[in-house]
This record gives C-alpha cells, sequence and structure tokens, in this order.
C-alpha cells in the first residue's frame, strides 16, 4: 500500500543514489546548494567519467566524509517516481536476486522523456493587414480567420504554403508566433464512450469483479471460454477504474494482437489508448513515459515491460492470455510479468484481472485455494457454439508419403471453402524444415554457434539457426562430401505446409503467417485482410492461436497436435492443451459452426481426450494432481542455475563448485550439474543446476546466499539465475 514519502530539505546534504546499472546497492552524492530532491527524484549523477541516470533512494547508509563525495550533476525537473514503483524495484531484485541497479534501468528506459517536451510553434491573426497581400497570404489569412492558433506545420498544409509566405506574415505584423505547450500523447479515453452490450452472464462476471475494492488490492481470474467476450467485460472494469479517477494498464503478450485490440478499445472508449512495446521509437517512447508519469496517460496498452512505467494512479492491471510465456522474460534479469504484476497491485493497493481461456495452472490453482476471485464466462458472446474437436489418428489415417495434411483434414477444408468460408492450418514449426541433411553422406547442418539444427526457410532461400538468428544461403551442394543437389529437406515446417496447400488447394487465396515472414506493421496488415475475408486458406504458427476473431472462419487443422509433447518439459502437457484449445478456438467464433481436427500419433494422450470431450476441469485436476504428487509449481518452488562459457569444460567445472558449495538445508532438492537440453547458444556452452523445495521455503533467500558462498565468477564464466524457470531448454 501506499506509504507517506520522505521529504529532504537540502542544506548541503548527502543522499543515496541508485543508478541505473548492475550495481547491489545506493551511492552517496552531495546535493549541490541551492538544490531540491526527495525520495524517487531523477538526477543525473557522475559514475566514473560519465554522467548517468539514477534515483534518490533515501538517506545514506554509511557516514562518508561530505569531502570525498562528487555532487549530483543535475536534478531533473520531473515529478519523483512513486514509492510504490520503488518498492517495487527493490521487491523484484530481492526476488529474481538482480542488481537494483539493474531492475532501476528498466524503469528509466526513456531518458529521453526526462528532458522538458518542446512547445509547439504556432500562429494566429493580429488584425494588422500587410501592404502586400499575394493570394498565398490571403490563403493563410484565411485560414486563421477563426482567430484560433494554428500549428505551423497544419498551417502550412491547410493553406498550401511554403514556410517562407509565413515568415514573411510574420515580419510584415500580420501574424504572431506563440509557442503551445504539446498536445498530449493521447485524448483522455471515455469511460461511458460506447460501453457494449453485456449478456447476463457476462454482467454478472462483471459484477464478481467490481467487487473487489476499486481502492485495495485483489486478483480476480477471468476464466471463459474462447469467444467468451472476457475482452468486453474487462474493458467495462477498466471504464470503472478511469471513473474512479485512476490509471489502467492492460498487458498483451504479442505485439502482433495489438492492432485489433487497439481498435477495439478505440471503440469501446473513442479513442485510442497509449501503447507501450519494442516496435516504438524512442521518442515515441519519450512522449508515453513522460505521459505516465505525469498522469496525462490514464489508459495504456503494452507489452510486459510496460510493468515497469512510472504510473501514480494506478488502479487496474490486466494481463490479457494470462496464460502465455511471452510474460517470462529471460534476457538480462529474469521475471515473470503476471507474478510481477499482482506484486505492483498489491504496492499500488489495484486490482489485478488475469484473463484467458486457457489459464495457467498455477493461478487455477489460486482460484481454487480462494486466494483470487474465480470469474467464469462459460458460454461463448452471441451464442456462438463451441467448437466440435476429432482427434485424427495418423496410425490408421495419416497422409500419403511426402504429405502432412490427412485426407480427414483435407475433405473438411475442401467443404469449408465450397461454402465460402475459411479454414486454418496450424503448425507450431516455423521454417520450411527443421533438419536439412545430404543423402549421399548423411551429413547434418548445424548451427557453428548452436548445438541446434538449421532450419531451412525455403521462400528466403537461407538455412537458419532459431536460437542465435545465425543464417547462411541454402547451398547447392553438400558442404561435408560436395555433392550437388544432394540436400533434402527432413520433416516439415509451416513453410512446407504452404507449399502442399498450394498444390491441394490451388484456387484458395491463401495466406502465411509466421513471425519471420515480415514485419509486425506487414503482419497486423495480413490479419486485417483475413478479417475482411480476402483469404479462404489460413496457414500459421503459434502467431494465428490467440487474440483473433475471423467471423468466417470455420475449419481448423493442427497438423502435429503432439509436437508440444516430445520435449522433456514438466510443463508440456500445460503448454500443449492451452495452445490446442486457442487454436481450435478460432473455429466457429460468430453465426458458422466451428470444428477443428488434430493429427495426433497419440489420440489416448489425456491431453487429446481433453481435446476432443471437452472436459477441461479433468485436464486441470489430473495436471494439478500430477504437481502435487511430485512437488512441482503451484505445490513446490523451482530455480535454476544456468552457467555458461567459452568451453564445455569450464562450464561443467565451475557448476561441480557451485555444487560443492550449496548449503545443506532440510526441504531443498538439487539437481545436477548437466549439460542444457541446448548446451550451446552463440558459442557458449551451457550447464543446469536446478534447486527444487516446498512451497512456503525461501527459495530465493537460499539461492542468494549460495552464491555468496560460492567462488567469485571469473574469466569467461557467467552465472544466469532463474526463479521460477517456465523453460528447461
Amino acid at each position: 500500500m501506499r506509504t507517506e514519502r520522505a521529504q529532504m530539505h537540502i542544506g548541503p546534504d548527502i543522499v543515496a543514489v541508485m543508478v541505473g546499472v548492475a550495481v547491489e546497492g545506493p551511492y552517496s552524492y552531495r546535493v549541490p546548494e541551492g538544490a531540491r530532491v526527495e525520495r524517487g527524484s531523477i538526477v543525473a549523477v557522475p559514475l566514473g567519467p560519465r554522467l548517468i541516470l539514477g534515483v534518490v533512494w533515501g538517506k545514506p547508509k554509511d557516514n562518508i566524509a561530505h569531502n570525498r563525495l562528487r555532487d549530483i550533476a543535475h536534478v531533473y525537473e520531473v515529478p519523483p517516481l512513486s514509492e510504490e514503483l520503488l518498492k517495487l524495484v527493490d521487491w523484484v531484485a530481492r526476488y529474481t536476486l538482480a542488481a537494483p541497479g539493474q531492475v532501476l534501468r528498466g524503469v528509466l528506459r526513456s531518458p529521453e522523456a526526462l528532458d522538458a517536451p518542446r512547445p509547439v510553434i504556432a500562429y494566429r491573426r493580429t488584425g494588422h493587414e500587410p501592404e502586400k497581400l499575394t493570394p498565398a497570404r490571403l490563403r493563410v489569412l484565411d485560414t486563421l480567420m477563426d482567430d484560433m492558433a494554428w500549428p505551423r506545420p497544419a498551417l502550412i498544409g491547410a493553406s498550401g504554403v511554403s514556410a517562407s509566405v509565413i515568415d514573411g506574415l510574420e515580419r510584415a505584423g500580420a501574424v504572431e508566433k506563440l509557442e503551445m505547450p504539446p498536445p498530449p500523447v493521447v485524448l483522455k479515453p471515455d469511460p461511458d464512450g460506447n460501453p457494449s452490450k453485456l449478456s447476463a452472464e457476462q454482467n454478472q462476471a462483471l459484477e464478481q469483479i467490481l467487487a473487489l475494492d476499486a481502492h485495495a488490492f485483489g486478483v480476480a481470474l477471468l476464466d471463459g471460454v474462447t469467444g467468451g467476450g472476457k475482452t468486453e467485460v474487462f474493458f467495462e472494469a477498466v471504464a470503472d477504474t478511469l471513473r474512479a479517477g485512476r490509471q489502467a494498464l492492460i498487458l498483451l503478450p504479442e505485439i502482433a494482437l495489438t492492432n485489433t485490440f487497439i481498435d477495439r478499445f478505440t471503440k469501446r472508449f473513442e479513442t485510442r489508448p497509449a501503447e507501450w512495446h519494442s516496435d516504438m521509437t524512442p521518442a515515441q517512447r519519450a512522449k508515453v513515459w513522460r505521459g505516465v508519469l505525469d498522469g496525462t496517460v490514464r489508459a495504456l496498452v503494452g507489452a510486459r515491460s510496460a510493468l515497469f512505467l512510472p504510473f501514480r494512479e494506478l488502479g487496474l492491471l490486466v494481463l490479457d492470455e494470462e496464460h502465455d510465456g511471452a510474460y517470462k522474460q529471460s534476457d538480462g534479469f529474469t521475471y515473470h510479468a503476471r507474478d510481477m504484476a499482482i506484486v505492483r497491485a498489491n504496492l499500488a493497493g489495484a486490482r489485478v484481472i488475469l484473463s484467458s481461456a486457457t489459464p495457467s495452472v498455477e493461478s487455477r490453482n489460486n482460484a481454487n485455494q480462494g486466494r483470487y476471485a474465480h470469474v467464469r464466462l462459460t458460454s461463448r458472446f452471441a451464442e456462438a457454439a463451441m467448437p466440435d474437436v476429432t482427434a485424427v489418428d495418423m496410425r490408421t489415417d495419416g497422409p500419403e508419403k511426402g504429405e502432412w495434411i490427412a485426407p480427414t483434414l483435407a475433405r473438411a477444408v475442401f467443404a469449408a471453402l465450397d461454402r465460402g468460408e475459411q479454414a486454418l492450418l496450424f503448425l507450431n514449426r516455423r521454417g520450411y524444415a527443421p533438419l536439412t541433411l545430404c543423402r549421399a553422406c548423411g551429413h547434418q547442418y548445424q548451427c557453428p554457434d548452436c548445438s541446434a539444427w538449421m532450419v531451412e526457410h525455403r521462400f528466403r532461400g537461407v538455412l537458419m539457426c532459431h536460437h542465435c538468428g545465425h543464417e547462411m544461403r541454402t547451398p547447392k551442394s553438400c558442404g561435408e562430401c560436395g555433392e550437388v543437389d544432394s540436400l533434402v529437406a527432413v520433416g516439415p515446417g509451416v513453410e512446407r505446409v504452404a507449399e502442399e496447400a498450394a498444390a491441394r488447394f490451388p484456387d484458395a487465396r491463401r495466406v502465411l503467417l509466421s513471425t519471420d515472414m515480415g514485419s509486425h506493421a506487414q503482419l497486423r496488415e495480413r490479419f486485417a485482410e483475413i478479417e475482411r475475408g480476402e483469404y479462404d486458406l489460413i496457414i500459421g504458427t503459434q502467431l494465428v492461436s490467440k487474440g483473433h476473431h475471423f467471423e468466417k472462419l470455420s475449419v481448423v487443422g493442427v497438423l502435429d497436435a503432439d509436437l508440444g509433447l516430445a520435449h522433456g518439459d514438466p510443463r508440456a502437457a500445460e503448454k500443449t492443451f492451452q495452445i490446442l484449445t486457442q487454436v481450435a478456438g478460432r473455429a466457429g467464433r460468430a453465426s458458422r459452426h466451428g470444428k477443428a481436427f488434430l493429427q495426433t500419433y497419440h489420440p489416448d494422450h489425456p491431453v487429446m481426450k481433453a481435446m476432443v470431450s471437452g472436459d477441461r476441469e479433468a485436464f486441470y485436476a489430473q495436471e494439478l494432481h500430477a504437481r502435487a504428487a511430485g512437488g512441482m509449481p503451484p505445490f513446490g518452488r523451482l530455480a535454476a542455475l544456468i552457467v555458461s562459457a567459452n568451453e564445455q569444460q569450464g562450464a561443467m567445472t565451475y557448476a561441480r563448485q557451485l555444487l560443492s558449495a550449496a548449503p545443506m538445508a532440510e526441504g531443498v532438492r538439487l539437481f545436477g550439474p548437466a549439460d542444457a537440453p541446448v548446451a550451446m547458444i552463440r558459442g557458449r556452452h551451457r550447464v543446469r543446476l536446478l534447486a527444487q523445495s516446498g512451497r512456503d521455503f525461501d527459495l530465493s533467500g537460499y539461492m542468494r546466499f549460495w552464491l555468496e558462498r560460492a567462488e567469485k565468477v571469473r574469466g569467461d564464466l557467467k552465472v544466469q539465475v532463474d526463479i521460477d524457470p517456465m523453460s528447461f531448454m
């Protein structure tokens, strides 16, 4: 909850400043005479030979002689960061074992926002007529007849003149130049703008959410079927938050989802929300960052990093598709945006809505235990029916050799196309084929920097590593034996499916959707074209599995439903169930009845049986039982150490030293060290250690104590800590 901010009335004085680099604690600096700072003030301070951004953290703990300290170089004229954001930085650092300065860098990631915004140059009439009145000058004065001030670019455009004409009128005294404050990033959304007409079930769900105190912490799991109208429900919760004078943050897992979502938000609130994602320019991010801090931004839609924006009146956090793995940050310091959103909301006294058709097992367990309000939507919006799901047994009904689309699925696609409907072929594997080998000598193309096969991307004519991005032109001859035209593709990728679809359904208007088939802007345009009915047959990867509403889509085919089950990942069943449910849920979302076909070699697997029967409750019950029996999350805790080095022996030797330094503690089990499943990435060999404990054990504290006891990392060694790992690669 909020606490009163400590005020610092500065004489000369000394303050502790946390700098935005990977340091463990704040440094002490003198406050220059006449300057005023408080906890949360953003400053520039000297660190070595350079100036660096930092935040006043409080009073220093150590007594350091005044004359040994350096002065704060600059105090930025922006509101201080909120107390809850500073506490969030400390909390995330303690929990993830990241340096506090490293977490703070995520807050201060838009330094351009700290400079005063440039004023807008505008002009208005003075009433004085110039001696010389040309047609161009007359057009400018006619445009300014309303006595309103016009920004310079708008005036030039509306009058159809050059800038020199306006400059001449200014010299003649006919117009005067004004400096106006820049316009807000976005207009304030209208909570009463265009509310959706909710069904009785949606209204009941909204009432459950609004029953959470608008000014206190609370979490609701909005657990609704695909196409159930979850977005409309949480939009009304956003409206309630705006009416209460607080800010709302909506997180999405994928940038590609934003366009459709932004359009829906704009229709509901009659203006666009602010956005925050990696496609934005530094100038755009600076405007949004400052707007969030000064409160002019009331609602924002963004990726996981938006969690660290400087909201001062945060009242609601929504995580759409809360189960999605994209919410896990794996570079830099590792964190899960879902978990950190709950921490931030707790500090801010805000509500949280976790929305999903396939909630994470952790969230379902929290709802089952009463920690979260469990809000259900059991039927589709506008009385649309759930799709029928069929498991296509590839052992008895598989395709011909060299083909990937089974006869049953092919017939369903033909029927949908004949009815003027859309069909989707889904394979969660980018590229043309996952393996390329020489049929003369058996040579297999492997990435030179990773222990992974090079994936053929035939449409671009390259072999690519999906771990490090290394690519090479597809060779015409084998690099090992020199045989010409001997390379063959092994296994299907989505491009290979598109090739087969072109041969099987030549009259269909086809589109291929994959993250490597265009920019985010191009992908968003493809989605808009699909929604307008400009394509009949969609071939895609995970990109198409969530957040899209294609009214004409009636048939979905999953070409390899077993793909996610092939890995030794404790979460494999959960992840597979989620993605199959999401992609099947694209079918039949309007008046058309939907059908989904899962091509599988394991039709009796619990995931496939749950999909066909539609008994999601049985799947969650079985998964929770298995997790509890194994002491796995959410009934236990995990933490991983990933040791990497230029040589495998160096990584393994240090990992063994780490293991020998591990403190003895009841209730903690250690596994490893062992080579990671992907044992080398970007030329660095990787060795993993895994710690498992009970749910109530302070595993972060244990890991911190362990690393403090261990021999210091030297040379090319690196150790990454992953608290609550989601992937075991």
